[in-house]
């Protein structure tokens, strides 16, 4: 399917910026799940591009005020075409990190034994640390989707897995991270990704977040799941960037200095192009 993206991001003050440094994971790749036909980025200031340690497409940009001027609005879009393949299951490229560094623990995807003992339920502990079988990690994601229910505003950004998992609702990005620490806490690797989907009566979930599962640590062979629709990734899906968890590859992140209070306004639209 090919999909036609626009994000923008608009960022309102109360008083004027004086400073800011803001990067981009916005930026889809070429890969197994997906061919980029193109993809262009905006932004107040020049952009640098480059990669980080997750092998993920970041820019950069830096604004600097004057004493004179008067900035209390900037705004950031991302448009593009992307052609989803609906493949979910692929091998990593060799100059990624290897799947064992996903399994440490992040703030907001900690191991727990209150979650390792909610695994156990679906996963079996004789496969921990071999091969998985793919029936199991859908049947995980099936049990944490009505553990954590979707439920729009009930979480923040800052919300951890063991908060959404004990309050039991959340929204994609909580459901995520819930499968990655649990995954985890079972000595299982998995990742948290970033991306779009594509749902003409879900535009809530333009913003998507999803997992990616180790099911072979030996061979680097991973699956996509999504969590909120308990299925493997599809023609609906449109990768961004992966990482740790949201900390490590969020749309948008930085610094400022000035601008008093601030207001972001989000605005995506996925059609088919």
């Amino acid at each position: 399917m090919k999909l036609h993206v626009k994000h923008t991001t608009e960022y309102r003050y109360t008083e004027p910026l004086r400073y800011a440094l803001q990067t981009l994971w916005l930026t889809p790749q070429s890969g197994p799940a997906q061919t980029v036909a193109f993809w262009s980025l905006g932004a107040p200031q020049k952009l640098f591009a480059q990669r980080d340690a997750f092998g993920n497409s970041i820019h950069s940009y830096s604004f600097v005020g004057q004493a004179a001027d008067n900035v209390r609005w900037s705004l950031i879009n991302a448009a593009g075409e992307v052609e989803t393949l609906g493949v979910a299951e692929f091998t990593d490229a060799d100059n990624l990190p290897h799947p064992h560094l996903f399994l440490r623990a992040t703030h907001l995807a900690e191991p727990h034994p209150q979650l390792a003992d909610f695994g156990r339920r679906f996963v079996s502990p004789s496969v921990t640390g071999g091969a998985l079988d793919l029936s199991m990690i859908l049947a995980l994601s099936q049990g944490v989707a009505g553990a954590v229910s979707y439920k729009k505003y009930s979480t923040s950004v800052t919300t951890t897995a063991l908060e959404a998992f004990e309050a039991g609702a959340g929204v994609c990005q909580d459901q995520a991270h819930v499968m990655v620490a649990i995954c985890r806490s079972l000595g299982i690797p998995a990742r948290y990704v970033s991306g779009y989907f594509y749902a003409a009566n879900e535009p809530d979930l333009a913003s998507h977040a999803w997992v990616d599962v180790c099911l072979d640590v030996a061979s680097r062979r991973w699956v996509s799941i999504d969590v909120t629709h308990s299925c493997p990734i599809d023609e609906r899906h449109v990768r961004l960037a992966m990482g740790t968890d949201y900390n490590a590859c969020p749309p948008i992140k930085g610094v400022r200095q000035g601008g008093g209070l601030e207001s972001m306004t989000v605005n995506i639209t996925i059609e088919p192009a």
